[in-house]
């Protein structure tokens, strides 16, 4: 959700029952601009909030004026002082795989995960158990470009690609009509295409290629991972995931309003497959 009209947000996402307390939201309001101020960002998300045993993690991004470069990744245990995280890469998604369960809430908190090495002493070879530590600020690094690449989403239109392949808010954007809001392809990955790329040429004709160029949430796998659910007597349009549960998707029909909140364990429902 965007940071310039978070209260707004914050009320039309609160049907989930993920809202702030008076002073939370007063503190992010306040910090929040002044991240977008001296990190010179175009656009300042507020991501949503990851639930710890000790603490909790809020979580901001900052946009610049290419829509879809690379995000930079924000978190704060208090809502007032942020620390930039390093950029999400495969070797932190390998490592931690390994670990699951609740966050602590403590970034320099420490995972210990035991492995199997091959280790070669002359002719012979043996496995030797290995301890390795794995950060929690490694592993929330990777949960959150996780969500990001599986569920994190925008209504058909909010974009648009110019000839140069640049990425833009549509200013002219003014919400999705009333029948198109049940349909899953109106909503588009908030990332760089992937499945697009692998569509005939057939396929590709009926797409507008400055508006159709991410991917629909109507391929997604499983197939059922979304629940659509219209709220405030179809005043309001609201997306939820059950592959990752606590990401809440609102739009406001044939307005601007739109965006979407995690406010979640960072745990994935990997039994949804057999659930659906």
């Amino acid at each position: 959700m965007d940071a310039d009209s978070l209260l707004l947000s914050l009320e039309l996402a609160s049907g989930s029952g993920q809202g702030l307390s008076p002073d939370r939201r007063a503190s992010l309001l306040t910090s929040l601009l002044l991240v977008k101020r001296d990190y010179r960002f175009a656009r300042v998300l507020f991501w949503g909030r990851i639930l710890g045993l000790v603490a909790d993690y809020y979580i901001a991004q900052g946009l610049s004026e290419d829509q879809l470069a690379p995000r930079k990744t924000l978190y704060s245990l208090n809502c007032t002082e942020w620390s930039l995280l390093p950029p999400a890469t495969e070797e932190m998604a390998t490592q931690t795989a390994v670990v699951s369960g609740r966050f602590m809430g403590d970034p320099s908190h420490e995972y210990e995960h035991t492995e199997l090495q091959k280790v070669n002493e002359g002719e012979k070879v043996f496995d030797e158990e290995v301890v390795v530590q794995i950060k929690e600020e490694t592993r929330l690094v990777s949960v959150i470009d996780q969500i990001d690449k599986a569920v994190a989403i925008i209504p058909r239109g909010a974009l648009f690609k110019t000839p140069f392949g640049v990425t833009h808010v549509n200013r002219t954007f003014e919400g999705l009509p009333l029948s198109e809001i049940r349909k899953l392809s109106s909503y588009f990955h908030f990332r760089e295409a992937v499945d697009l790329k692998n569509k005939t040429l057939l396929e590709k004709a009926d797409l507008d290629p400055s508006l159709d160029f991410m991917d629909s949430l109507e391929y997604d796998i499983p197939k059922g991972s979304w629940s659509i659910q219209m709220e405030r007597g179809n005043a309001l349009v609201v997306l939820r995931s059950l592959l990752w549960p606590g990401l809440t998707f609102y739009h406001a029909p044939r307005t601007k309003n739109y965006g979407y909140i995690y406010v979640g364990t960072g745990e994935k429902n990997m039994d949804l497959p057999f659930m659906l």
